[in-house]
């Protein structure tokens, strides 16, 4: 059985976030590379698009959360407190958090995206042009590179999809050059 499926076995059929059951797909959680059903939640749309940022959170949208942070699924939980910590200056997303608990492996992988951090403190990536990398982004290498401790040589021009942020170096980022995957320092990429 697919992740996918099984997504859809575990949830009905239904976002995972909010409960709607149309247009779902399955989203890997940041930082992770791999999908599997213990990193991955099935979202609708609207969920999607305001976690990737595409459009401008929907505070009213997010108060599906008061139920689904109590789901059994720690991937589940892991996006409920991303999501609430970014609403957390409208104050209900708050108290919310506060009543949270995850176990000490989850509360890592789900600050592994800064989310918690305020913005003055947040590490910002950027590639050579000074254009802002985010998790998921696609980058091109501008210079050959050769990887420590292997005979890989990653060629200018190779495109290097669905990137990770270090969240503790501004400097680095991961993503897979053919089969191996390699940290990359951002001021050998440009944003595709």
């Amino acid at each position: 059985m697919s992740v996918l499926q099984t997504l859809q076995e575990r949830s009905n059929s239904t976002c995972e976030l909010c409960a709607a059951n149309d247009d779902l797909s399955q989203y890997t959680i940041p930082p992770s590379l791999n999908e599997n059903v213990a990193n991955d939640v099935l979202v609708c749309k609207t969920c999607l698009d305001q976690i990737e940022e595409r459009v401008d959170m929907d505070p009213n949208h997010w108060r599906c959360l008061n139920d689904s942070m109590w789901n059994e699924h720690v991937a589940v939980q892991i996006m409920a407190w991303r999501m609430l910590q970014r609403l957390r200056n409208e104050g209900w997303p708050k108290d919310l958090v506060d009543m949270m608990y995850l176990d000490d492996e989850a509360l890592a992988l789900a600050r592994a995206t800064g989310e918690h951090e305020d913005e003055a403190n947040k590490i910002i990536h950027r590639d050579v042009n000074g254009v802002v990398l985010d998790n998921g982004d696609s980058v091109v290498l501008i210079k050959d590179l050769k990887v420590k401790g292997s005979s890989l040589v990653a060629k200018q021009g190779t495109a290097v999809r669905n990137i990770r942020l270090d969240r503790e170096n501004d400097k680095y980022i991961e993503g897979k050059v053919g089969a191996q995957q390699i940290v990359i320092i951002t001021d050998y990429v440009k944003k595709l």
